[in-house]
């Protein structure tokens, strides 16, 4: 961690009051883990936050402690423009392109307040006062942990910001599977478990928690599982008539690319969602093993990005059109998948 870069943070905290937390659109575990715990470590030491949300995260995520005090920008704007209006200093944490919150990033780009940082994806746009980026970190919440101790705010950390931080580094590393865990991952989950966090309850709550929408969806997707064996790459897609009629909720996709990977010899993962709200838009997600870059793939290909084990993507059309877009273009990656 730069010392000069904590000290900058040290002088602007010492001098604001009124905070804001902002995660990305859709937060998954790492986005809501990091801005609650954040907001849990800064009230902790005088400051007045609040977590400003473009919208809600999926239902496995409603347990974490402080979730009831999220604000969310798509159903009250003219509060959380008004929070904004207030503020002092901005915080934002697990992306780093103003595209990623919508329409709340216009009121963040016209604030007076200065902005932070704090995320581990590549390319930052500087956008920032002040940034904190560490792509070869494996979580924001990695990151915002050694940030916390940097600061000296080690003995405000309870058992409550202990559970934020495991949940997103849990749910980033894909449960400690993917190359960006490190020793020290580990280190810092040990002192998490010495802070009393339950790790199999929040498991369990995460990915053992599935309305039967969720199952059904995954049934799916895995019926529509395809082996490319000579490229090493799995991928499956869901179509949005499949989804209605299984009254498909956000989140009930979530971590389903990963199956692909437990194939045999299997390097590359991929799933195909037609988006529900929008009969042109196919969301996509990549998993990779290894050195193969899922980042520089949805990058180049499919207006995303990410890491290098985990990236999202989008394509205008439909599913059928995303895959045979995506079978013309893998062969160019054979020597990469192979190898």
């Amino acid at each position: 961690m730069k010392i000069e870069n904590i000290k900058v943070l040290k002088t602007l905290l010492s001098e604001s009051r009124d905070l804001i937390i902002i995660p990305h659109t859709n937060p998954d575990g790492d986005a809501i883990g990091s801005c609650l715990a954040l907001s849990h470590i800064l009230k902790k030491n005088g400051h007045n936050t609040s977590v400003i949300s473009p919208n809600k995260p999926p239902h496995f995520l409603h347990w974490s402690p402080g979730f009831n005090d999220i604000l969310y920008f798509d159903s009250e704007p003219e509060n959380c423009q008004k929070k904004i209006e207030k503020s002092t200093l901005i915080f934002t944490l697990d992306f780093n392109d103003l595209n990623r919150i919508g329409e709340l990033g216009n009121f963040v780009k016209s604030s007076g307040s200065k902005k932070i940082m704090i995320d581990h994806h590549r390319d930052p746009k500087k956008y920032a006062d002040l940034m904190f980026s560490k792509p070869e970190i494996s979580s924001t919440c990695e990151l915002l942990y050694e940030i916390i101790f940097s600061l000296g705010y080690e003995k405000s950390i309870t058992r409550d910001i202990s559970t934020c931080i495991y949940l997103g580094i849990m749910t980033d590393t894909g449960s400690f599977q993917y190359s960006s865990v490190t020793s020290r991952t580990h280190q810092i989950v040990a002192q998490l478990i010495d802070k009393g966090i339950n790790q199999n309850e929040i498991h369990n709550k995460v990915y053992n928690d599935s309305s039967s929408s969720r199952l059904k969806v995954l049934g799916s997707a895995l019926s529509n599982l395809n082996l490319l064996e000579s490229l090493k790459t799995a991928y499956m897609f869901l179509k949005r008539n499949d989804l209605e009629k299984f009254d498909y909720q956000k989140g009930d996709s979530e971590g389903i690319v990963n199956y692909g990977l437990s194939l045999k010899d299997v390097l590359f993962s991929v799933i195909f969602i037609e988006d529900i709200n929008d009969k042109n838009n196919v969301k996509i997600s990549f998993r990779s093993q290894g050195e193969f870059s899922c980042n520089e793939f949805a990058g180049e290909h499919f207006n995303g990005g990410g890491h290098i084990n985990a990236a999202g993507g989008r394509n205008n059309g439909n599913a059928e059109d995303a895959i045979n877009k995506f079978l013309k273009i893998l062969p160019n990656y054979k020597e990469k998948l192979i190898n």
